[in-house]
């Protein structure tokens, strides 16, 4: 009761700070997000969600998303909905001003949090520069792959776990007649997974999700083997999740083509039939045959590119993710990884790029341990540094190492050696794999696979967290910082008489020996104001 609570209480602070329920057009979630469409940007209050506890950033996009971490995100939107619905019912007249949250009168804390609050503003401008850039066709078909992909994850996870545990026993030889049901429950959306993502896809491009996924169904249908198809017996399930893409994508046209030229007398009987027969045609003629050949040259080519060259592609995958992420390119993985997953049980690649947020957190180590005067920042990475070891490393990116400039670069280098690491093995011959997509760091050990056995497995990815963790830190330590940006944001200064009146303090007396007086350092009084926004990082 007191975890619904909390939850509920999470989505009350959430709601009048995004305008209330008569601003939000749309409501989802992913794994980490609550995801919200607006109808006036304007009217939400980005600092006061930054700093309600249970939110750990926001990233606009496409959407409005509140980052609230892995689980807590799945119990807070149920409970969002329902505020929303409550009060779209109530039918206020004007939607309330965002209102402060208990506990947040001004204080010596909130004085001191400006300099993390200018460096995260400047990750903001970032962001809507980025988002400015992401807006070309290229990118924004790439965002509607990865929304057609994204709600499939949490039944990725869960089969993942299954499977990893069923394993496990079988390996060990416990409890054999528990094995098979458990073999079931992992394998039996993986056999309907083209389903799933023709019925997304048809959703996502604005068709009929279910045309969608009836065409799709033709991929898996057993009944394809007696099917002989450019001199080949067709396979059930060839294609895969691309061969159900693609055919989802052209039962979309078929179906919108239909809706132009059938009169509407006849549309619900000539519609579904002709889109269902001519999709369903050349799916079975010629999408399933080239998405087949396609399918086997992604696992082909993975499989060649971590055997022969192995450490080197996984510095470059492992030191190129964050940029990736940032130009939103990374979207065009996500069918990629499925597709190894169909064919091989696991992706190989997704515990490299997974590197890459380890070098962020050990880069966000190092700026913590670089600006020792600076609280503001310090109290920023504490809070947000355990879910970046859990894989949400959004709040460190764009709170902290983005906005420096340098430090970024440092992550990704962090993220390299990882990446490297991991594939040196895969070149050695022990592959690295994760049975889902979307967790990593910390939260990818559940989900680990490969070809020697679960003990080495986890050995070589934790391994790899902490090359990264290393690389990151020596990297951003030693040269993440110039003189200037050092001088500018390692500084503390005495409390201003407004924030003095404001806590109702006094301010502390002077130190007697300068600055560097232990007196002085241990003062928890002293406030930092953050840099100057005139004086930003060159090229941030």
């Amino acid at each position: 009761m007191a975890t619904e609570d909390k939850n509920r209480a999470t989505a009350a602070a959430i709601l009048p700070l995004v305008g209330g329920a008569a601003n939000v057009a749309s409501i989802a979630h992913c794994m980490t997000r609550l995801r919200l469409g607006l109808h006036d940007r304007s009217l939400v209050d980005d600092e006061a969600l930054k700093a309600l506890p249970a939110v750990m950033g926001v990233v606009e996009d496409d959407t409005y998303q509140i980052v609230l971490g892995p689980g807590t995100v799945a119990r807070v939107t149920p409970e969002f909905e329902h505020l929303v619905e409550e009060g779209r019912a109530a039918a206020p007249a004007a939607s309330p001003a965002p209102a402060p949250t208990p506990g947040d009168a001004p204080s010596a804390s909130a004085a001191s949090a400006v300099s993390a609050d200018e460096l995260a503003a400047q990750g903001a401008a970032i962001k809507a520069q980025q988002k400015a850039k992401n807006a070309t066709p290229f990118k924004l078909f790439l965002r509607k792959i990865a929304n057609i992909f994204v709600p499939l994850i949490p039944a990725l996870i869960g089969c993942g776990i299954i499977a990893g545990l069923n394993g496990l026993l079988v390996n060990l030889e416990w409890l054999p007649a528990v094995t098979p049901a458990l073999a079931a429950m992992a394998s039996g959306f993986m056999a309907l997974i083209a389903v799933f993502v023709g019925y997304n896809t048809a959703k996502e491009f604005g068709g009929t999700p279910i045309l969608g996924g009836a065409v799709a169904a033709i991929i898996v249908f057993p009944g394809v083997a007696n099917i002989d198809a450019f001199g080949q017996t067709l396979s059930p399930g060839q294609g895969g999740v691309l061969g159900a893409l693609g055919a989802a994508v052209l039962a979309v046209y078929v179906e919108k083509w239909c809706r132009r030229w059938v009169p509407e007398a006849l549309d619900v009987l000539v519609t579904p039939t002709l889109t269902v027969l001519i999709s369903g045609l050349v799916t079975i003629f010629g999408l399933m045959y080239v998405a087949g050949e396609v399918s086997s040259a992604i696992g082909t080519f993975a499989d060649w590119l971590l055997s022969n060259g192995g450490a080197g592609a996984g510095f470059v995958l492992g030191g190129l993710f964050l940029p990736l992420v940032m130009l939103g390119l990374h979207q065009a993985l996500i069918p990629i990884h499925t597709t190894l997953i169909e064919q091989q049980g696991y992706t190989v690649l997704l515990p490299i790029l997974a590197m890459a947020g380890a070098g962020q957190v050990g880069a966000a180590v190092a700026v913590y341990f670089r600006l020792p005067r600076n609280e503001s920042i310090r109290r920023t990475i504490k809070s947000a540094l355990p879910a970046g070891l859990l894989g949400v490393g959004e709040p460190l990116i764009y709170g902290v190492s983005l906005p420096l400039g340098r430090p970024f670069i440092t992550a990704c280098v962090g993220g390299a050696f990882g990446g490297g690491f991991v594939g040196l093995f895969n070149q050695l011959g022990d592959t690295v794999g994760s049975t889902a997509i979307g967790p990593s760091g910390w939260a990818l050990f559940p989900l680990l696979d490969g070809n020697h056995g679960l003990g080495s497995t986890i050995a070589i990815y934790g391994g790899g967290l902490l090359v990264g963790y290393v690389a990151g830190f020596l990297a951003t330590y030693f040269f993440g910082f110039g003189k200037e940006l050092l001088a500018e944001f390692n500084v503390s200064q005495e409390p201003t008489p407004s924030t003095v009146a404001a806590t109702g303090g006094t301010p502390p007396a002077p130190p007697t020996t300068g600055p560097d007086h232990p007196d002085h350092r241990d003062d928890r009084d002293h406030r930092d104001p953050g840099p100057d926004p005139a004086k930003a990082p060159a090229g941030v």
